[in-house]
């Protein structure tokens, strides 16, 4: 998406397999779902977590009418608190996804087809909770091309394709929670005369280029490169993935699931709002181009190579795989990272917990270490700032910045959005 992965990195949820799903909890079985059928079905230039973000208020706005433990988005459908909450949530889920992508609807209403034939009065809630938040989808205007500019530090296409500025309309779009898209928008980056540019050029120069990791892209690898090639694919489906199997593993309620799982790709999607307004704010160029042009900026420090190739763009990745298609600051992968890890850290109450991520990179990119277990979730955030660097696609100013940038849009998510109601609720 994308620094959400490579430049094709929204395509790669389509391999997610349509195959039943098991029915551990009602809420991930239909994030599942989700996640595969915006994702197929997405226009490019969109980016599924808009869409992903409606479903998941929707079901948390059903199943809150029937428990009213916690202040639901926006729809209140009248509930007596006797209705079925999985009926509830599935029917929420259900008529957004078919409106959403209707070339899946045979899939979606077979999965549907259980609840519906018990035709509980929780079904009707969920229509009900769906109709209000399908008035929030956020349109995909049709905006000029971005180019950015050629002077120095100014981001411009990038090898290989030279495409211009992609999902432009994020960084003007409407948030979820924020009142804003630049409520957070960070100071931006150091001067390129600096010592802090100096010392992150040097390092995604020597650590994120070609000849930085091994010619074959098979395993036994190095650590730093397994790293870097695991979280190259899609984060969107990665850590939805995540979020969901913890959810299970916690065996939380449908309603606390419900809730997690609303929070999340609520805080993801205005992270990636936030992140979109400060790239084309300062339109910061990426290292390849800094580096193939290192000679002519304005620190003589710097050494330029015009040969400089990321790893991104090595045979270890899909042919055609590059530094994605927008400015450098600040990082999505971060955002989002930085967003999910926050939330967690705030649900749970604590940083310490044990947690896996698979990977979400298409079969021909081998990954020695699947699923990457961790016992702290601030672990997983300084992984993906790290792997950024070493792909070869951003500075470690850009990844941290974004990382508290993603915090503080999840830290205002939890603080302002379904909260617990009187009757008392969970985290």
């Amino acid at each position: 998406m994308t620094d959400l992965g490579s430049a094709k990195a929204l395509a790669f949820c389509a391999i997610l397999s349509w195959a039943p799903l098991a029915q551990a909890n009602v809420v991930s079985d239909w994030n599942a779902l989700a996640v595969q059928c915006i994702s197929t079905a997405t226009p490019p230039g969109r980016g599924p977590l808009l869409d992903l973000a409606i479903v998941h208020a929707a079901m948390h706005d059903a199943v809150q009418a029937i428990d009213k433990k916690f202040e639901p988005y926006l729809a209140r459908p009248h509930a007596t608190g006797n209705e079925s909450r999985a009926a509830a949530a599935a029917a929420a889920a259900h008529d957004v996804l078919i409106v959403l992508c209707p070339a899946g609807t045979a899939t979606l209403d077979t999965a549907f087809k259980p609840y519906a034939d018990g035709n509980d009065p929780g079904l009707a809630i969920g229509s009900a909770a769906a109709a209000t938040l399908l008035t929030k989808r956020r349109p995909t205007p049709q905006l000029p091309d971005f180019t950015g500019g050629t002077g120095i530090g100014e981001w411009r296409p990038t090898p290989i394709l030279e495409q211009p500025m992609q999902f432009l309309f994020l960084a003007t779009t409407e948030p979820f929670t924020l009142t804003a898209p630049d409520q957070f928008r960070p100071d931006g980056p150091p001067s390129l005369n600096s010592n802090k540019y100096f010392r992150d050029y040097n390092e995604v120069k020597r650590t994120g280029a070609v000849e930085g990791h091994p010619a074959s892209g098979a395993c036994p690898a190095p650590s730093n490169t397994d790293l870097a090639r695991f979280w190259s694919g899609n984060f969107i489906s990665q850590w939805n993935e995540a979020v969901r199997n913890i959810a299970i593993d916690e065996q939380l309620s449908i309603g606390d699931s419900a809730r997690l799982l609303a929070l999340i790709n609520l805080a993801m999607a205005d992270a990636q709002i936030a992140v979109w307004d400060s790239k084309l704010h300062f339109n910061f160029w990426r290292p390849i181009t800094a580096i193939r042009e290192g000679d002519d900026d304005l620190d003589p420090r710097t050494v330029g190579d015009p040969a400089w190739t990321p790893f991104l763009q090595s045979g270890h990745f899909p042919t055609g795989s590059q530094t994605p298609p927008y400015p450098d600051y600040t990082s999505g992968a971060n955002g989002l990272t930085g967003a999910v890890v926050k939330l967690l850290q705030l649900y749970f109450r604590t940083d310490r917990f044990r947690f896996e991520v698979y990977k979400a990179t298409p079969s021909t990119v081998a990954i020695c270490n699947n699923p990457r277990t961790y016992r702290r979730l601030s672990d997983a955030a300084k992984e993906v700032v790290d792997a950024r660097i070493l792909l070869g696609i951003h500075f470690r100013f850009a990844d941290e910045d974004a990382r508290r940038l993603g915090s503080r849009v999840a830290f205002w998510t939890f603080s302002k959005f379904l909260r617990p109601t009187r009757r008392g609720g969970g985290p």
